[in-house]
């Protein structure tokens, strides 16, 4: 007699254990409930809480917050998991906004780190080994990198790179694509998350604080409209400096032919193309998405993975552009200050360097695009059985979902989208110990496993029964 019958004999049909499959399915769930999410709110995480609301606006340390009932104090995090202040475990698929495609704490980074601080940190912005070194082995990964320079962030990178472009062309204005995220600086915080379509070309501020005289010299073209895009060029192309594009803006993927005509007007009408890598520099390889996608822009920028989880940025290009910079000449005409106390920051410059030697590793990139594949898959899968009307979809290393039936080609397809209940389902997979970016792209790191995808496709089959019921 096995386990199954036995506990069906005893509880009889009341306890809805029909087949051997519904007790089995509810085993392998309470095993998983064991193992991931919010189990336990310690005394010592209540005071946190309490703490960080005394401390910070909203008790959060910058622009997300989780629901109340669903937040949590980070304790540690190692691989593709991490815990909370009170014990409890989760899959990490934000993994600090995509910053450890390697995972949390990797050894190899740890050891490179823990060795560099017994030789100092930084030395201000002047020329030390680390930072040579990481430019010497990052130059023939970038394709359009003449020269470079590190900064802080990925919002540094951009805004140095806007300001680069302005002082090559001698233009003041600015086109993004509505709905692309470029930092947190003025330029960039305008028509980011539009709640309705913009009235192209003008821009919407996002956040109050930005002048009007700001909003002006930007410029907005919806993504993948390559007609759009020439027709506003045509207007304006005597006032733009540079068009800045994510080369896969957040979770939109470019149209064959998309880019390659953001690059052919660029070049026709003496504009500088800034490809905005600091999400997808080497994560789509080590070339990033200038190799992925096959373009060629005339400045890059970067962050996130390219600091191995430290703030490490960088602006790379062509040396004529780059070369505004160079310190020699100052109060000269043309020159662009370019700089930071901490840019070139020797364990950051480490930590980027111990990524590489993990990155270049054999097989890398073929194991997370697969294992990314599986768990796009494995999620349409468990959608589909609950009849959710949800769609996991993306490629490579990234990955999202929305209530459509078709994946987005621009920012209106995705308010389109909204949904109400994606903010019940995001906050039941948290609570379940999935961790998602709340309305935004979501990633998988190199260390995640299979056993982290089917804990994954049981806790959202859990979730959707849930939520259906």
């Amino acid at each position: 007699m096995d386990e199954w019958w036995v506990v069906r004999q005893i509880n009889g049909r009341s306890s809805g254990l029909h087949t051997r499959q519904d007790y089995m399915s509810v085993q392998q769930n309470a095993k998983i409930e064991t193992m991931l999410g919010r189990q336990v709110t310690s005394e010592l995480e209540a005071s946190l809480f309490s703490e960080a609301e005394s401390l910070f606006p909203g008790g959060a340390l910058g622009g997300n917050a989780l629901a109340p009932d669903a937040r949590f104090v980070f304790s540690h995090g190692d691989g593709s998991r991490f815990w909370d202040a009170s014990g409890n475990e989760y899959i990490d698929y934000v993994l600090g906004s995509g910053t450890f495609f390697i995972g949390h704490a990797h050894p190899v980074v740890r050891e490179k780190v823990a060795k560099q601080l017994d030789h100092g940190t930084q030395f201000f912005a002047y020329l030390n080994l680390q930072a040579i070194e990481f430019a010497k082995r990052l130059k023939p990964y970038i394709r359009c990198a003449e020269r470079m320079r590190f900064t802080t962030s990925g919002s540094d990178s951009t805004f140095h790179a806007i300001r680069l472009a302005r002082g090559h062309t001698g233009r003041q204005k600015i086109l993004k694509f509505e709905g692309a995220y470029h930092g947190t600086h003025d330029y960039a915080q305008l028509s980011t998350a539009p709640k309705q379509a913009s009235n192209y070309p003008a821009s919407q501020a996002d956040t109050a604080g930005i002048p009007s005289v700001v909003r002006d010299l930007m410029l907005v073209s919806p993504y993948n409209d390559p007609e759009a895009l020439e027709s506003i060029i045509r207007q304006h192309h005597e006032d733009i400096a540079a068009i800045i594009v994510e080369p896969i803006q957040r979770i939109i993927f470019p149209k064959p032919g998309f880019l390659e005509k953001v690059r052919e007007l660029c070049t026709r009408y003496g504009i500088v193309m800034i490809l905005d890598e600091v999400v997808t520099g080497f994560r789509y390889g080590l070339g990033g998405a200038q190799e992925y996608l096959d373009i060629t822009p005339d400045l890059a920028t970067y962050g996130k993975i390219i600091g191995g989880g430290l703030p490490v940025g960088l602006v790379a290009g062509k040396a004529e552009i780059l070369d505004q910079a160079n310190p020699s000449n100052k109060g000269k005409d043309g020159y662009v200050y370019q700089n930071g106390t901490l840019q070139g920051h020797m364990l950051g410059c480490a930590a980027g360097l111990a990524t590489l030697d993990i990155l270049e590793g054999e097989g890398v990139y073929d194991r997370v695009f697969d294992m990314a594949d599986r768990l796009r898959a494995g999620l349409q899968k468990v959608f589909d059985d609950n009849e959710m009307g949800l769609l996991a979809f993306g490629k490579g290393p990234m990955w999202h979902m929305l209530f459509t039936e078709n994946e987005p080609t621009n920012w209106v397809e995705v308010i389109a989208a909204a949904n109400p209940k994606m903010a019940v389902l995001e906050r039941e997979f948290l609570k379940h110990g999935l961790f998602v970016l709340p309305g935004n792209r979501r990633f998988i790191s190199i260390h995640h496993t299979h056993d982290d995808l089917e804990a994954t496709f049981e806790v959202a089959d859990r979730v959707c029964r849930k939520l259906r019921s």
